[in-house]
């Protein structure tokens, strides 16, 4: 091996030697690297550990639906029919009630029309329900009668038509339309006779025995007095409302047949 003239042999590299106290930072440094990261690893298993313990927790009878209260008047609707509907019998644990999923569930219980579910913690369920209201009853068979709600919705049926509502009566294609089943809903051509029926003011609702609808959409009522109405669309109804109740109050009728108010700025008794 061939010397430089400084007595080291030539092609040969020296590592240059490293200050002591840089060597000692750097492993203090490693250290120090070295601790945090053990720091984030324990820190990372103590979240799951806290988060398995809350979730064991979370699903123990502690934080059950144990106490389960119905709000709102349900007069047709038992208490019992909407906490099953809700899917809370079983007291299933709170985390794993989702209210929205319960309150379509209620909703489509026949004779409900809004349902709120809300959790109350640690252990309750809050059901808030509001019924509809019957606007009219339709020819179901066997003699009965099938109440429906101003949208068209069967609410139920009865052995025979209570008082106070009138008769729904909607002629499609030749035919006199079928109440849906309970919990169903009439089709579209209905909803002119619906809007009538669930608007019918008191000043003559109560002569009311019959609401006529036809599929173009023009609307009829029956009186108890014999007389017919002829309402034409279901638009302007407050302005024809008021001129049948003025004709029938002020007017003598003996022999009338018809009130026409198709065309409300021109009503006609004939």
């Amino acid at each position: 091996m061939t010397q430089n003239g400084r007595g080291s042999p030539t092609g040969v590299k020296t590592r240059p030697q490293v200050d002591p106290r840089i060597s000692a930072r750097r492993a203090a440094e490693a250290r120090r690297v070295g601790r945090r990261r053990l720091r984030r690893i324990v820190v990372a298993l103590g979240v799951v550990v806290v988060l398995v313990l809350a979730v064991v927790l979370l699903r123990s009878p502690l934080f059950s639906a144990r106490v389960v209260t119905v709000e709102g008047p349900h007069p047709h609707t038992s208490t019992a029919a909407i906490v099953r509907a809700a899917g809370v019998v079983s007291r299933p644990p709170l985390i794993s009630v989702d209210p929205s999923v319960a309150a379509a569930a209620v909703e489509r219980l026949p004779w409900v029309g809004k349902a709120t579910v809300a959790r109350s913690w640690p252990d309750g369920v809050v059901i808030t329900v509001t019924e509809r209201r019957p606007v009219a009853t339709m020819s179901a068979p066997g003699g009965r009668a099938a109440l429906v709600d101003a949208t068209g919705r069967t609410l139920e049926v009865v052995a025979s038509r209570p008082s106070g509502l009138p008769a729904l009566v909607i002629h499609q294609g030749g035919s006199v339309l079928a109440p849906a089943a309970v919990a169903g809903f009439l089709p579209t051509p209905a909803g002119a006779a619906l809007d009538v029926a669930a608007t019918l003011p008191p000043a003559f609702s109560a002569q009311v025995i019959q609401v006529v609808g036809s599929a173009g959409g023009t609307v009829e009522l029956d009186l108890n007095s014999g007389l017919t109405v002829l309402l034409g669309n279901a638009t302007d109804l407050s302005t024809k409302y008021h001129d049948v109740a003025s004709i029938i109050a002020a007017a003598p009728l003996k022999g009338a047949h018809t009130i026409d108010v198709t065309v409300p700025s021109a009503p006609v008794v004939s």
